[in-house]
C-alpha cells in the first residue's frame, strides 16, 4: 500500500496488565528475526504516551487511570486526523485497546460528513461503563465510549463525579458523542462478555459474527454479508484485539486471552476480504503482550506474519 503509515502507540494505561506497550517492539523484533525490513519500507510516527502513570496509586477503581486514557485517546485522534487528512492510510500500532476511543474520534474529525462503519474483531465486547465494569479497566469500554453508552439501568458500581467527567470526556473527544451507529458496527469473533453487555449487544440489534458461525457458513459469504450491512457507510474502520486469535493454537501473549478463537490464515482472509471492498481506511493492531506470551515472541510473530500478507 503506497501511502501507508505507521502509527506506534505504546500506551498501556487502559489494560489490567503491563507490557502491551512494548507490542510494536516484539513485532519489530519479529520482522528483523524473519530477515523482512518492512519497518524501514514505511514513514512512521511514534505517538507521546502516559506509560509512567502506571506507578501512581489508582484513585478511581470503575475507570482506573481514566484521565491519562483521555489525553493519550486525544493524543492519537490528532495524529489519525492529521495523517488522513495527508492521505495517508493509518496502520495504528497500538497497546492497550482503550486507544481505539482516540482512532475514531479522530476519523470522524478527518470525515465529518460521511458515516463511519466499524468492524471490531475481538474475542470481547468492551461494552462496559464504568457503571458496570467489574475490573474498572478502560480497555473494556472502547465500544461503550465510542457509542455513547452508559448502560446506567444494568449498573453494579456507584461512581464518583470525578470519574464521570472524565467518562464524560472520553465520550466527547473532538466534540462528538456518538461516533458510531449500532446498525453500523459489527463484531468478528467476539466469544467472551458480561451478561450487561449481552443485553446491550441485544437491545441495539448489534451484529455478531461467531468463530463458529463463520467456519460453518465461510468466511466469504460472512464477510460478504457484513458489507452488505454496511453498503449505506463511505468509510470503515478495523481494530484487531490479537486476543480474537486462538490462545491455545497460538499464544497467550495477549492480557485478556481465550480460546477457540481464529488462526492467523482466517484472520488475513477476513482483513483481505474487507480491504478489498475499497471502504477500508485504517486499521489498528492492540494487545500484544510479549510479557505474557508462553512461546516466546509467539505473538507478535503470528501477527508480523498477518501485518506482512497484507501490505
Amino acid at each position: 500500500m503506497k501511502n501507508l503509515k505507521i502509527i506506534k502507540n505504546r500506551s498501556d494505561v487502559g489494560a489490567g496488565t503491563r507490557g502491551s506497550d512494548i507490542g510494536i517492539d516484539a513485532l519489530e523484533i519479529a520482522a528483523i528475526n524473519s530477515n523482512n525490513d518492512f519497518f524501514n519500507h514505511y514513514p512512521f510516527v511514534d505517538v507521546v504516551t502516559h506509560n509512567e502513570s502506571i506507578y501512581n496509586k489508582v484513585k478511581q477503581n470503575f475507570a482506573k487511570r481514566i484521565n491519562y486514557v483521555v489525553e493519550q485517546c486525544e493524543r492519537l485522534s490528532e495524529v489519525t486526523l492529521r495523517e488522513l487528512k495527508n492521505n495517508f492510510f493509518p496502520l495504528i500500532i497500538s497497546g492497550d485497546h482503550s486507544s481505539s476511543i482516540g482512532t475514531i474520534a479522530g476519523i470522524c474529525s478527518a470525515f465529518p460528513k460521511k458515516n463511519l462503519g466499524v468492524i471490531w474483531i475481538d474475542a470481547h465486547a468492551d461494552l462496559h461503563s464504568p457503571f458496570t465494569s467489574p475490573s474498572g479497566n478502560v480497555h473494556g469500554m472502547a465500544v461503550a465510549a465510542a457509542m455513547n453508552l452508559d448502560n446506567i439501568k444494568n449498573s453494579s458500581n456507584r461512581v464518583d463525579e470525578k470519574t464521570l467527567k472524565s467518562w464524560k470526556n472520553l465520550k466527547n473527544i473532538n466534540n462528538s458523542n456518538t461516533k458510531i451507529s449500532p446498525s453500523n458496527f459489527i463484531y468478528f469473533g467476539l466469544r467472551s462478555y458480561e451478561d450487561s453487555e449481552k443485553k446491550i449487544i441485544q437491545e441495539n440489534k448489534i451484529n455478531c459474527y461467531s468463530v463458529d458461525g463463520i467456519r460453518q457458513r465461510g468466511i466469504d459469504v460472512c464477510v460478504n454479508e457484513a458489507l452488505k450491512q454496511l453498503e449505506n457507510v463511505e468509510i470503515i474502520y478495523i481494530s484487531f484485539d490479537v486476543d480474537s486469535l486462538d490462545c491455545d493454537l497460538i499464544s497467550k501473549g495477549t492480557g485478556t486471552p481465550v480460546s477457540k478463537g481464529f488462526d492467523s490464515d482466517e484472520i488475513i482472509k477476513i482483513l483481505k476480504n474487507l480491504i478489498l471492498s475499497g471502504k477500508v481506511i485504517s486499521l489498528e493492531i492492540s494487545e500484544i503482550n510479549p510479557l505474557l506470551d508462553n512461546r516466546g515472541n509467539k505473538m507478535a510473530e503470528t501477527v508480523f506474519k498477518i501485518i506482512d500478507s497484507l501490505f
